[in-house]
């Protein structure tokens, strides 16, 4: 059995210790074994960073980028290897681990542009003789904690823009499928980034706990539940480091009597079931105006569930593939049971699913409740599978009620042809990114991702704009020079313009 090592100072270090198994969710057996960092490890890391950041920070943001643009170059060229090994361990299809891909490659072309995003501000004679402008400054070590379900997309938000600031990174992703990630993270070191820079740490809640503790690391940029997002930002806000934390999500889609729903069914068969329902935009409850709607949706939508191609997740031209594990299999057949038992409608039942071949992988068929009502657990809780809820509601503004009142507010949408309705959803609906007649409205790169109430802990939403602002400190600069031989009295009032 092949172990998974760390990377740091731009080498392959071995484990010490524990370990834990990955597996092949489309098959159920292991893999491979990766290793859980101690403290000892991690600190080898810090210390890394910290020793690479004096002379990275000074380097200049042109010459920054252009390690960005031969990264990117890398990452194209290994599309089909790097989708491999994702699929290996996480299960979605290859398909489904490009487009993964893809949308964390936007983000490189985004660090690419470092010498534009960090210009600052300029102010000439502010006063006399007196020039201002801003600086926009790195902060130090900083580190980010990926989860397993984009172990490519999700750690490219990351250490690209904070490492084109002039930061160093230590990046702790998922031990469930870590080996796209640290192949990944070679390539940027193919690509001229200097040892330290980019030290990639295995490992689970040791890891964690090293990282938040550790004086050294001035940031932490989290992705993955609610629990551990609320636990790591108020962890780390309290030892003053700067902490964006992205938690959970519970995605409704509202489709109003005027949608055009051939495409809307479309679009939720995407939404709902697409790498298996293992995303944090997902949509897991379609929230229908009116009894018409409902029933239309239910008879279009499960013709299509029942047609999904499902099998492992190496083979092409399938729709889904397995979950991550045994234990996220058996969670998500735990809430389908608690769906019956509290009442609502089974329309279509992945619970029994056997992929001939492939028995003891990890799947559970697409899933449909109809009538679901806002107190059952299936409608509260992030399953994180592919079970779609239909709510019936009886106007928008009740949808919009429904979506306002639930702890999460993550992504959203709204089908229809009407502009007004649409209007007033994106006014009004207390969600932070919403799609109107699009499933999954992720921001493109340059635009920046995050949720409101406990989906998201901090003020900074990940990448774009935001993620600048979060990996940059700004420094105020106010500079004057006198005229030689010049002199002039003590001035005792505040200084202004006046």
């Amino acid at each position: 059995m092949s172990h998974i090592p760390h990377l740091i100072n731009g080498e392959r270090v071995a484990g010490n210790g524990r370990s834990a198994p990955v597996y092949n969710p489309s098959t159920g057996d292991s893999t491979s074994a990766v290793g859980l960092a101690d403290r000892a490890t991690m600190q080898l890391a810090i210390d890394a960073a910290k020793a690479a950041f004096p002379a990275w920070r000074n380097t200049p943001p042109a010459k920054r980028a252009q390690i960005m643009f031969r990264f990117k170059q890398l990452l194209e060229q290994n599309e089909n290897e790097i989708a491999a090994l994702i699929s290996a361990e996480h299960g979605k299809t290859l398909e489904d681990a490009v487009g993964e891909l893809k949308r964390g490659i936007e983000n490189v072309e985004f660090a690419c542009a470092a010498p534009e995003i960090l210009k600052g501000e300029y102010s000439r004679n502010v006063g006399p003789n007196i020039d201002a402008w801003t600086d926009l400054q790195p902060i130090g070590v900083v580190a980010g904690i990926t989860p397993f379900n984009f172990p490519a997309m999700v750690p490219l938000w990351m250490y690209p823009l904070a490492i084109v600031c002039g930061n160093c990174f230590i990046l702790k992703p998922s031990e469930r499928d870590p080996s796209s990630t640290l192949f990944i993270a070679e390539l940027l070191n193919q690509a001229g980034l200097p040892k330290g820079v980019l030290n990639v740490v295995n490992g689970d809640k040791d890891a964690v706990d090293a990282l938040i503790e550790a004086p050294e690391v001035k940031a932490l940029s989290f992705v993955g539940s609610t629990p551990i997002a609320e636990y790591i930002y108020s962890e780390g806000t309290k030892r003053g480091k700067r902490v964006q934390a992205l938690g959970g999500a519970k995605n409704h889609a509202v489709l109003m009597p005027d949608a055009d729903l051939d495409n809307a069914v479309s679009a939720l068969m995407g939404a709902a079931y697409g790498s298996c329902g293992e995303r944090c935009m997902a949509i897991s409850v379609a929230v229908c105006v009116g009894d018409q709607i409902a029933d239309a949706l239910v008879e279009k939508i499960v013709p299509q569930i029942q047609a999904l191609k499902i099998g492992a997740g190496t083979s092409c031209g399938l729709d889904m593939g397995p979950l991550v594990t045994a234990a996220a299999r058996d969670k998500v057949k735990g809430y389908i049971d608690a769906g019956v038992a509290q009442g609502a409608k089974l329309v279509v039942d992945g619970r029994g699913l056997v992929v001939p071949g492939n028995e003891n992988g990890f799947f559970v068929g697409g899933t449909l409740f109809d009538r679901v009502t806002s107190d059952m657990t299936i409608y509260t809780d992030e399953i994180f599978g592919p079970v779609l809820c239909i709510v019936r509601v009886g106007s928008l503004e009740e949808a919009m009620q429904l979506i306002n009142d639930h702890e999460y507010g993550n992504g959203t949408c709204i089908f229809t042809r009407d502009g007004e309705a649409a209007r007033l959803f994106c006014d009004e609906i207390e969600v932070g990114m919403v799609g109107v007649n699009v499933p999954l409205p992720v921001p493109v790169s340059y635009h920046s991702f995050g949720g409101w109430k406990r989906s998201l802990f901090g003020d900074l939403h990940a990448y774009g704009p935001d993620g600048v602002r979060f990996y940059t400190r700004k420094k105020a600069i106010t500079q004057r020079w006198p005229a030689r031989k010049s002199h002039e009295a003590a001035q005792f009032a505040f200084p202004s313009n006046g």
